[in-house]
Formats: C-alpha cells, sequence, structure tokens
C-alpha cells in the first residue's frame, strides 16, 4: 500500500511542478520586455514605460544605421547575449553591425544653473559608455539598453533593408530567446569625408588603459595606446587633433642659450593620427600660460636646465631668453612643417582662454610670434574679442558666440574662421555634451555650427580620466582653485577598458551630428534657403531648440529625400 502511495504522491509533485514551470514560463514570458527604444532617448535602469515605437532608420550612405533596444525582465537573467542578422544573408550590401550593451554611470556633484529639461534618475545611475560583453547578467525589474550600429557602405544602394535582432540568456535552468525586427532606409545621397573641423582634446592618462600601472612615456606600449586613442577619434569623425611640438620636443642647452630642439617625438605623433585617420589639421599645443590666476597676464613656457633635466619654466615674451628660444623654435618647426608638407594643415595655439584683463599681455605674445610664422594661423578658445590681429581662428564658448555673435560675422567677412567651443560652460539651455542633459542636446550642437556658420567644434575633454579615481563611478569633477564643478561627462566622452577604450552614448550623437552638418551643407549648395529653413525649424536660437526627438526624425527625413529626388 505504502508504494502506490508513493507513486502517487511522486506523480502529483511532477505534475504540479510542471504546473508550476509552464506558469512561471508564461508568467516571465508575459512580463518580459524587448522593444525598440528611439537611440536620442535614454533609457535608465528603472524605466519601465516603453510607447510602440518601429525599429526603423532613416540614413544617408557613408553613415551609420543606429538601433537601440530596450531588455527588462521579471526575473534575474544570466549568460545574456545578443546577435544582430541582416537579410538576406550574405547578400546585403550593408556593413557589417556593431553593437554592445550600454553600461551606467554615476556623479556625484550637480552643476549649478541646470536646464530645465535635465534628467533625473530615480536610481542615480545614468546610460553612457557602450561596451562589448559577450554575456551580460541583469537583477529582477531592471532594463538593460542594448546598441546596434551598422555601417552603411558608401556603395550601397538606396532602398528598405531588413534585419532582426535576437537576445538569448537564462532564467534559473530555463533558456529564452526573443526576436525583434529592424529596418534601414538607405537614401541615395554619399557621406565622404565630412568638412566640419571637429576636436577633442586628448591626454595620456593611460594607466586607465593599462589595468592601473604606469605605462612609460615613449615606450611600445605608449606608442599603442595613442594609436588606440587616434583610431577612435577617426571612428567618430574627429578630424583635428591638439598635439604640441613644445611638450614633445627634446632639448639640449648649449653655451648662450644655444638651443637644440629634437622633434622625433612630435614627428611620429603626427604621422599616428594621419595613419589612423584623424588630420585633417594639426592644432598645435599652447606655449603659454596664465602667470599665476585667471586674470593674470600670460607667460610663455621655454626650456631650461635644472639639476640635470630639461624642465620649461614660464618667462615674460619681452626677455631674451624667451625671444632667443621661440625664434630657434618655431625656424627649426617649420622646416620640419615643410619636410612633412603639414605647414598647410598646421595650426598655432598661444594660451588658453584669454580674458579682458590679460588680452595685452597675449597681444604682445601673438604680435611675436606672427612675426615668426607669418602664414600658420593662430586658432585659441576665447572670451574676449578685443584680439583683432592677434587671432586668425576664432574659437569663442558657445554663450559668447550668442552675446558677440555680430563681431565674429564681421570677423569672417574679415578672412577670419570662426568656431565654437563648450566645456563646463555654457550651462543653462545651452547646447553640451553632460551626461544628464537630453542627448538630443548633443546632436544638434552641430545644428548649431550650420545655422550660425562656425565652421569648427572643440571641446577640452576626450579622456581626461585622471580628473577621477573611477571614471565609471564619478563622471563630475572639480577644480579647486576656483570651486568650479565640472558638469558629469564634461572630462571624457571615451571610457577606459585594457588597452581599449569604449564609446558612449554622447559620442555617437555628436558623430550623428557631424553627419547632419553635412548633409545641410549638401542641401545648401542645392537650395541654401531650404536647408536654412530646415536647420531653422530645430534651432531656434542660440540657447532654444526643438528638443522633440519625432520632429526632428522628421526634418531629418525632409533632408534626406530633398538630397534624394531634387
Amino acid at each position: 500500500m505504502k508504494k502506490p502511495l508513493f507513486n502517487l504522491f511522486k506523480g502529483t509533485f511532477v505534475s504540479f511542478f510542471i504546473l508550476f514551470a509552464s506558469c512561471n514560463h508564461r508568467y516571465i514570458k508575459n512580463e518580459l520586455v524587448f522593444t525598440y527604444v528611439d537611440p536620442l532617448e535614454k533609457i535608465f535602469k528603472e524605466t519601465a514605460f516603453f510607447p510602440d515605437a518601429e525599429a526603423a532608420a532613416h540614413v544617408a550612405r557613408g553613415e551609420h544605421a543606429t538601433f537601440q533596444f530596450a531588455f527588462r525582465t521579471p526575473v534575474p537573467m544570466h549568460d545574456l547575449m545578443f546577435e544582430v542578422e541582416l537579410e538576406p544573408p550574405g547578400e546585403t550590401q550593408l556593413g557589417i553591425p556593431e553593437s554592445g550593451f550600454v553600461d551606467f554611470v554615476r556623479f556625484g556633484r550637480k552643476a549649478l544653473e541646470p536646464a530645465t529639461d535635465r534628467l533625473h534618475s530615480v536610481s542615480g545611475f545614468f546610460p553612457d559608455p557602450i561596451i562589448v560583453h559577450e554575456r551580460r547578467t541583469i537583477g529582477s525589474y531592471e532594463t538593460l539598453p542594448i546598441w546596434i550600429r551598422i555601417p552603411i557602405l558608401k556603395n550601397t544602394e538606396p532602398g528598405t533593408y531588413t534585419g532582426k535582432v535576437t537576445i538569448k540568456g537564462k532564467s534559473g535552468l530555463r533558456r529564452f530567446r526573443e526576436t525583434r525586427e529592424l529596418k534601414v532606409q538607405v537614401y541615395s545621397p554619399v557621406i565622404d569625408r565630412t568638412s566640419l573641423w571637429v576636436t577633442n582634446w586628448f591626454g595620456y592618462a593611460f594607466s586607465y588603459m593599462n589595468n592601473g600601472k604606469d605605462v612609460e612615456p615613449y615606450s611600445d606600449r605608449y606608442w599603442d595606446l595613442t594609436r588606440t586613442l587616434a583610431r577612435q577619434m577617426a571612428q567618430y569623425r574627429q578630424n583635428v587633433a591638439l598635439i604640441s611640438p613644445l611638450q614633445l620636443a627634446e632639448y639640449v642647452i648649449g653655451d648662450s642659450l644655444d638651443f637644440h630642439i629634437d622633434f622625433t617625438r612630435f614627428i611620429k605623433t603626427v604621422e599616428i593620427f594621419s595613419e589612423e585617420g584623424v588630420l585633417g589639421r594639426i592644432e598645435g599645443g599652447h606655449i603659454g600660460t596664465r602667470e599665476s590666476t585667471w586674470t593674470s597676464p600670460f607667460r610663455v613656457f621655454v626650456p631650461v636646465e635644472k639639476s640635470d633635466s630639461i624642465i620649461l619654466e614660464k618667462f615674460e615674451i619681452s626677455s631674451d631668453t624667451a625671444r632667443i628660444f621661440y625664434t630657434t623654435f618655431f625656424t627649426e618647426l617649420s622646416k620640419v612643417l615643410q619636410d612633412h608638407h603639414w605647414q598647410d594643415i598646421y595650426m598655432q595655439h598661444i594660451a588658453d582662454e584669454p580674458i579682458d584683463p590679460n588680452v595685452d599681455s597675449y597681444i604682445e605674445i601673438s604680435n611675436f610670434i606672427r612675426k615668426l610664422i607669418p602664414d600658420i594661423p593662430i586658432i585659441e578658445a576665447c572670451h574676449s574679442s578685443q584680439l583683432e590681429n592677434s587671432i586668425s581662428i576664432w574659437v569663442p564658448q558657445l554663450d559668447f558666440f550668442h552675446i558677440d555673435h555680430e563681431f565674429y560675422n564681421q570677423r569672417r567677412e574679415q578672412g577670419d574662421e570662426i568656431w565654437f567651443y563648450t566645456c563646463l560652460s555654457p550651462k543653462g539651455e545651452y547646447a553640451n555634451r553632460f551626461i544628464d542633459q537630453p542627448l538630443i542636446k548633443t546632436r544638434l550642437l552641430h545644428w548649431i555650427n550650420f545655422k550660425y556658420n562656425a565652421s569648427g567644434y572643440l571641446h577640452w575633454g576626450l579622456n581626461h580620466w585622471n580628473h577621477s579615481r573611477d571614471p565609471y563611478n564619478e563622471t563630475s569633477g572639480i577644480i579647486l582653485e576656483s570651486g568650479n564643478i565640472m558638469p558629469a561627462g564634461d572630462a571624457w566622452i571615451i571610457y577606459p577598458g585594457e588597452r581599449q577604450v569604449y564609446p558612449s552614448l554622447r559620442l555617437e550623437a555628436m558623430r550623428d551630428g557631424i553627419v547632419d552638418y553635412e548633409l545641410l551643407r549638401m542641401l545648401s549648395v542645392k537650395d541654401e534657403e531650404k536647408a536654412m529653413q530646415l536647420a531653422n525649424q530645430i534651432v531656434f536660437a542660440f540657447n532654444r531648440y526643438e528638443t522633440d526627438i519625432g520632429t526632428f526624425r522628421s526634418v531629418r527625413r525632409q533632408m534626406l529625400e530633398l538630397l534624394s529626388y531634387q
């Protein structure tokens, strides 16, 4: 009698287990979310509402089709991975898809003067780095963004292309698989090398890419990591690099201030950036700085011998030492530039961000340097308009560009170039690259370039991770001398990995904005009035924009259609 009872119990238990597992599977299936979200929309860990949207990208040839999917589940999942398949397999003319999971970062300092549309995160985590993982794990009711970019080859036939993205993983021992479709509409315009001058200043914080260990300057590892940065910059359409011949040169100082200068390291650096496709143009690094405080006069660096080593010290440009050195320095540098055919792409910085109280010292330096290199343009990020005939390429901060717009129009008419830059400022409603700004504002930086006829954009922060002990857990910074907060994301727009770097959502938006600028330029050649009409639908003023993503997409499609069918 015991055995039949045991078998009955066993059968009931198995039936219950199967029923429970089946119900649990249906519950997971019903509650699981795997859906498309516009790439300009930031997905937070806690995001739970997803309006229906078609996974469709409308693109020109030569750019990228970008997709974002959100994955959310009521139970923990592990071994998550996804794959992208374009149809028909082996016959499509699109490039090989590139993909990654979007990771989250934090910041502890909130910038003053926040914008009215500043983003808020309940969890305190913000999406930004795009990191390639073979597999991922997520917790219950946690949302994970998935990022896909598909290179559109320049010889792709215009038309509609389809594909699918599949995510796979496990919940306990149970496997699951979900697939969604995507569509790419390719238009006939072709984007090749872009004409907007773009520079993000890079740094040598290579320990972050070397498992926390210092990298010997000018070692093989140093040059490899420099090349890694250059490759990333080129992939995201940066075509200007800040490279300092002053800092990279080696010096021997003889009697009577007889300077012998070796530019080998400068030459090698430029060659790396040229080989990787960044150049473009070369920004010769700054030769001067403030004597002490923000309002103090500018001084120039001169190599001096101290304790059997050569260091750079500050001198007034009127000193014999400074004048002798820079006469030799720029004579020798000019020979290097000519020998390598770089003289037409080289620009020279003097000292960063001159302001009204110290313009006189800047003008004095500029007057002397321009006599030595009359054919090389002087470029400067500036806060003052009192520098006529001292700067050839003006790079005002965006808010100063706004305030002094008529002045800069006059300088352009006189033959000067006008760019603009952003950094920890401007804040408020102005477009910038901050992590807690709507992503569309980063993209619109280059619509501002087009509307206000600014031929370049500058930012100081490609990878200055040394402003944080952990660039993933603290993305803000502070300038101790002034107490100025560097808003989240100001100091870097890429993230470090082991001997590699990862792009960010903001860098993706910048790249696409650079392409937008090129499309607007192409349309302006065909119909200048129509191009400006479209730009005016998106950028109302220097600090007023259309940030509705649907409206933006509609205007961009109009631009592609006009370029395709006119």
